[in-house]
């Protein structure tokens, strides 16, 4: 058994404003989309966006559960983090446009990464990162 690929999914609020964050700031380009999901790919990584935009739960009584996964509180609550080759090249390219992280800026780790964060508009959190050493 081998596991070959992990692809994360990022719940959202606004489609078009997320696509457009994805795209225009950060150079991904659209795979597909549909009506509460999209494919954004970027080189070798691929992203998915899915609407969680279930307003249902407001009027829910205290007894019943909440239960339909897309809940529109869920939007903003993802991370990840994409292996980057230039992580310095992609931090100047980012950070004039405002949207790194402020406690995650371009940073070497102990543990052998260089890294840095961006925040999407629902805030989701992803981290760019290289390897910089071998860490044993």
């Amino acid at each position: 058994m081998r596991m070959t690929q992990a692809i994360p999914a990022f719940p959202i609020g606004e489609m078009a404003r997320s696509l457009e964050f994805y795209r225009d700031k950060l150079g991904f380009t659209i795979g597909h989309q549909e009506d509460g999901f999209a494919v954004l790919l970027y080189d070798a990584v691929k992203l998915n966006l899915w609407a969680a935009r279930d307003e249902s739960w407001r009027a829910r009584s205290s007894s019943t559960p909440v239960v339909s996964g897309a809940e529109s509180f869920i939007a903003g609550t993802a991370s990840c983090r994409i292996e980057v080759e230039g992580v310095d090249e992609l931090f100047a390219r980012l950070e004039p446009l405002k949207i790194v992280h402020p406690n995650s800026t371009l940073r070497d780790q102990w543990w052998g990464e260089r890294d840095f964060a961006v925040l999407d508009p629902d805030n989701n959190l992803i981290t760019f990162f290289e390897r910089v050493r071998n860490v044993k």
